[in-house]
C-alpha cells in the first residue's frame, strides 16, 4: 500500500544540520519485545533529553506495506524528488547508487538495481536474507553475474556490475514499474511483493496488462536465477564452507530520473544507519548496542549542540513512519541573527523543560 499521508509534511531543504536515522524501530515481534530493554535507567539518555526538548517539526506518515521506506521517503525530499503515493517504488535509486559506484547510466532508459541475494526456503515460505550478510567480494559477484548475463541478455536486458552486492539491469518492461525497496523486503517473504496482483494492490494502481507482465516476467527470471546458480562452482564452494549461497536476485529502485539529472548530497544531512543490520536481521542484542553507542555517539553531540543554541533537526524512521524533531527555523545571518539567538539561549535556559519520556514511547509509534 502506498503512504496513507498524502501530503507528508518532510524537513524543509534549508541549511539546518540534519541527522537521519533509519531503522529506529519495527513492528516485528522481537524489536516490540525488546524495545521496553531501551528503558533502563541510563540506557538512552541523550534520546531523551533531544526528546523533552525539542518540537516535532515535520512528519511522514505510511505503513509497513508502502513499497518506499519512511527514511527513503525522507532522503528522496531532501534530494528534491517528488515523494508521494505516485512515486511510491518508483524513486530512482539504481540511478543514484551507480553514480556512488562511479557508473553512468543512460538516463533515457529505465534502470533497476539487481541485488544478488539469497532466498531461505522455509516450511511455509521464503524469507529473503540481507545481501549485506553474505560477505561477498568482488570477484565472485562479478563471476555470478557473468554467469548469469546470457541469461538476461537473451530476453533484451543490460547489466552492468557496480559493487559486490549492486548489479544494475535494463529493459524497457521497467518503465514505470513500483518496486519494493530491498530494505522493505530483507527478513520478509518476498512472496507479498512478487506476485503480479499483490504488485498491483500494494501501489494502490489500476490492474495493468503491462505491470502483470513485467512482474510475471521478473518472477520467471528469478526461477531460471535460481536454476543457473544452483551446484554453480562458487556456490559450492560457499556452501563447503557453510555460508549462504547466491541463488537469486531483488529488483528496485526503478524509477525514472527528474529533469536536472543527479542531484548533489544534501548539504548539512547525515545518514546514520547503525541500527540496519541489527534490526533487518531480527537480532536484537546488536540493534540495541547500536542505539547506545548512537546515543553515546552522535544523539551526545545534539544535546551539546542544543546547549549551545545552535539548531538541529533529528528524524527517526521506523517502519512505517519517519518524524522529525528540531529547534525550529534557524534564525537569520549577520548581526541581527547573532543579537536574536545571544537573547534567545538564556530565555531557553529558564523554560521548563518537558518530562524526559521513555525511548520505548518515543520509538515504538513508528
Amino acid at each position: 500500500m502506498p503512504p496513507t499521508d498524502s501530503t507528508p509534511r518532510l524537513p524543509s531543504q534549508d541549511a539546518t544540520p540534519h541527522w537521519l536515522i533509519p531503522f529506529a524501530a519495527s513492528l516485528s515481534e522481537p524489536c516490540q519485545h525488546a524495545l521496553p530493554h531501551l528503558d533502563a535507567e541510563g540506557r538512552l539518555p541523550n534520546l531523551r533529553a533531544l526528546a523533552s526538548r525539542l518540537s516535532v517539526v515535520a512528519r511522514s506518515d505510511g505503513d509497513e506495506y508502502a513499497l518506499s521506506m519512511p527514511h527513503e521517503r525522507v532522503l528522496a525530499a531532501a534530494l528534491g524528488w517528488p515523494v508521494g503515493p505516485d512515486t511510491d517504488g518508483r524513486l530512482p535509486w539504481a540511478h543514484w547508487w551507480a553514480a556512488q559506484d562511479g557508473l553512468h547510466l543512460d538516463a533515457d532508459a529505465c534502470w533497476a538495481l539487481l541485488s544478488p541475494g539469497h532466498w531461505l526456503m522455509g516450511r511455509e515460505h521464503l524469507t529473503l536474507l540481507d545481501p549485506n550478510a553474505l560477505g561477498l567480494d568482488a570477484a565472485t559477484s562479478q563471476a555470478l553475474l557473468e554467469a548469469l548475463r546470457p541469461l538476461f541478455e537473451e530476453d533484451g536486458w543490460q547489466l552492468r556490475w557496480g559493487a559486490p552486492t549492486r548489479w544494475y539491469a535494463s529493459h524497457p518492461l521497467l518503465d514505470g514499474l513500483p518496486t519494493a525497496s530491498l530494505d522493505r523486503v530483507v527478513g520478509r517473504n518476498p512472496d507479498l511483493w512478487l506476485s503480479a496482483d499483490a504488485a498491483n494492490n500494494t501501489a494502490k494502481n489500476t490492474a495493468s496488462k503491462a505491470t502483470s507482465n513485467a512482474t510475471r516476467t521478473l518472477r520467471r527470471l528469478q526461477a531460471e536465477v535460481q536454476m543457473s546458480l544452483y551446484q554453480h562452482p562458487l556456490n559450492d564452494r560457499r556452501e563447503a564452507e557453510g555460508r549462504d549461497t547466491v541463488n537469486s536476485f531483488w529488483v528496485s529502485g526503478c524509477g525514472r530520473l527528474p529533469s536536472g539529472g543527479l542531484p548533489a548530497w544534501p548539504a548539512g544531512l547525515t545518514l546514520c544507519d547503525d541500527l540496519r543490520a541489527g534490526l533487518l536481521c531480527d537480532d536484537m542484542p546488536v540493534w540495541v548496542d547500536a542505539w547506545q553507542h548512537l546515543d553515546a555517539t552522535v544523539l551526545a553531540h545534539l544535546v551539546q549542540r542544543l546547549e549551545a543554541g545552535q539548531p538541529l533537526r533529528l528524524t527517526l524512521c521506523g517502519e512505517r513512519h519517519a518524524v522529525t524533531l528540531g529547534t525550529g527555523t534557524p534564525d537569520g545571518g549577520g548581526f541581527m541573527g547573532t543579537l536574536k539567538r545571544s537573547l534567545k539561549r538564556p530565555l531557553q535556559a529558564l523554560r521548563p523543560r518537558r518530562a524526559a519520556p521513555l525511548p520505548s514511547a518515543i520509538l515504538a509509534p513508528l
